[in-house]
Parts: structure tokens; sequence; C-alpha cells
């Protein structure tokens, strides 16, 4: 088994026992400075050349390989570090293979912090035939913040197709990882859902482009209008067909609140005759608000890169599709209640959709402008 991790998942617990001056002792092959007065912690390349079977043991001691139920016995094989920016690609078996190559830690690399360092290990856990289901499980609890949504890839080589399977947090409880090709599509819808259950302004937008409808057949417009747009810049954005400067992401995000504000305006000034076309042109921003997410997750030289980004997409529709329902659900129910109300809720919950974006435009504004 081939593992990329940061190093810092490894050692973060594992610092020393607390000093007179309130310190501690560094964790294993690793290094203490105080900087601007702030103690930081620094890959120790000297340790790390000297015994590199040492750092690979804290690999193998939090992974485990599960068959039946009985924990394999991994053997540690070689390991290889790099700074963060640096390191190679890995997203294929032959990729891997050769990233495990080489010094331990490249001739020319400077030392690195804990945080910004990359691991690259090779575990060999025998077995006595070809498997086709089994499970993986991390013992690592570095107790860093937001560990919880740790992202994991999971490329299973086992058979004549690669199987890419998407799966959040640290792995405590074993994942049971199969032969089957629609599990590893679902991890995939799933993270679909959750990108966009987990994005305040897509929730917002959507909502206001339901507020906005005066009938259900214009919200199917509309809606069909925001998949069609944003399916396509998910993928455009993916592949790299937009512009790569560090400015181009927060733009995005600033155009994204903007149109939570455009589309909100319009339910207050009762502009009703839109419909398709203008939820497309807007889909095609929010597609690529959609495309910065899933391409932390997958590289574009990725097995099963398609089904995957299929998957995604799919799973966004899901999330989309729940978030029109329950608002419409909502409003009509509360247009049943207050029907002499209804065109006052209406303004009233447009009017704050905009004061929220506004916000959000004059953040993202700030970010724009320090990335230029």
């Amino acid at each position: 088994m081939f593992i990329r991790l940061p190093m810092a998942y490894l050692v973060a617990d594992k610092l020393g026992a607390e000093k007179a001056d309130g310190t501690r002792d560094a964790a294993p092959f690793t290094t203490n400075k105080f900087e601007d007065e702030k103690l930081v912690h620094y890959l120790d390349v000297k340790a790390l050349r000297d015994n590199p079977t040492g750092l690979g043991k804290l690999v193998t001691q939090g992974h485990a390989i599960i068959i039946n139920g009985v924990p394999l016995t991994p053997t540690f094989k070689r390991l290889r570090a790099y700074p963060a920016l640096q390191q190679v690609p890995f997203a294929t078996l032959k990729e891997a293979e050769t990233a495990i190559k080489g010094d331990v830690y490249k001739q020319g690399f400077i030392p690195t912090y804990v945080g910004d360092t990359v691991i690259d290990a090779e575990v060999f856990y025998p077995t006595s035939g070809a498997i086709n289901r089994y499970e993986i499980q991390s013992t690592l609890d570095p107790m860093l913040p937001l560990q919880e949504e740790t992202a994991n890839l999971i490329l299973d080589h086992a058979g004549s197709d690669t199987l890419t399977f998407r799966l959040r947090g640290l792995l405590a409880e074993p994942v049971e990882v199969s032969r089957s090709a629609l599990k590893a599509f679902i991890t995939f819808v799933v993270e679909g859902v959750r990108h966009i259950m987990a994005g305040a302004d897509h929730i917002l937008f959507v909502f206001c482009l339901v507020l906005g409808a005066i009938s259900l057949p214009q919200l199917l417009w509309r809606i069909t209008g925001f998949t069609i747009g944003h399916s396509l810049t998910l993928s455009a954005g993916f592949f790299g067909y937009t512009p790569q400067g560090a400015w181009f992401v927060p733009f995005v995000e600033i155009t994204i609140a903007l149109s939570i504000i455009y589309i909100a305006a319009r339910v207050i000034l009762k502009k009703v005759q839109d419909g398709m076309v203008m939820t497309t042109a807007i889909g095609l921003l929010h597609g690529l608000g959609f495309s910065f997410v899933l391409s932390e997750i997958l590289k574009i030289d990725a097995p099963n890169l398609w089904q995957s980004l299929l998957a995604f997409n799919v799973g966004v529709e899901i999330g989309q599709v729940a978030i029109v329902v329950v608002s419409w659900l909502f409003l009509f129910i509360l247009a049943l209640k207050l029907p002499t109300r209804m065109e006052g809720i209406r303004g009233l919950m447009a009017g704050t959709a905009i004061a929220i974006a506004s916000v959000w435009t004059g953040q993202r504004v700030l970010l724009f402008l320090s990335n230029l």
C-alpha cells in the first residue's frame, strides 16, 4: 500500500513533556524554533535521514488493513518526504511507485515547517491470495483543528479498473473497500451533496431562486438553467480552462455573492419575467465555485476521472433539489397560513439575503485585493 499524508498527522500529538518555560520538547523527527516570539516546528532532516524506518514505524502503527475482522501484519518498506508544494504526482499506481523512489529527503530541499511537509510511504500487507473486500482504518489522532474534515482518497488497484473512493474524517472506524464501482461512485455523490449543503452562499442563492418564482413551471425553468450553467463550468474549471491566478478564486466568490444580491433585488422589485437564460448565466459562476472544491479532491490524471466528476455533479444536483423542495414547501405553507402578509414576508426575506450577501461581498473584495 502506498500512503501520502501530511507529516503533522504523524507527530502533532507526540510533543514532549511541558517544561518550566511553558514550551514542550520537540516531537520525533522535528525541531523547535522561535520565530517572531512564536514557537514553530520544523522537520528534522538529519533525524529523518538517519532513521527513516523510525518515521515509517509511525506510519505503520497509524494504519491498519483488516480482512474478515483480522488486522494484517504490516511491513514498512520505504519512505520519502517533500516540502508541500514540491511533492510529485501521486494519483496513479505508477506515479506512486515513482514518488517513493530516491533520497528520503532530496538534497537541495530546505527544511520545512512540519505542517508544510508531506510524507509518502510504502507499507506491505501480506495476504494469501487476491482480496476483493477489506477494511481500512487509521488510528492517528493528531488533535489538530478541523481534523474531522480530513479529505481521504482511496485508490484501489486490485482489479483491471482502478476504483476511487472519497471519504471524510480520520477513518477512526474501519471503512470497507470493495470492488464495487457503485460504492465508489456513491462516495463522490455524497461529497457533492455535502459540498452544496455546507455552502451557505449556494443555499441562499437557490432559496432566492425559489423565493422569486411566481409559479412551479417558472421555478423548474430557473433551476434547469442553473443546473446547465454550473454543470458546464464545473467541468471547465476543473480541467483548467479558466484563469489560474491567485486572484481568480476570490473574484468568482465575489460574483457569487453579487448574484445573490441581484436575484434577491429582483424579488423586491417584482421582476418576475426572467427565467432560464438568466439562471444559466449565473449558474456558470456557481459552477466555477464547485470546480475549485473538486480540484482539491481530484487531480486531472486521477483514475476514473469522468465517473468521479459525474458523481460529484450528481451529488450537487441531489443537494440542490433537496434545497428547492424544502424551500418551496416552506414558502407554500407560509402562504397558506399568512396569505395577506406573504408579499411583505418575501420582501423581508429578500432584504435579509441582500444584507448577508453584501457582507460576504465586502469580505471577498478584501481577499481579492490582497491577491492582486
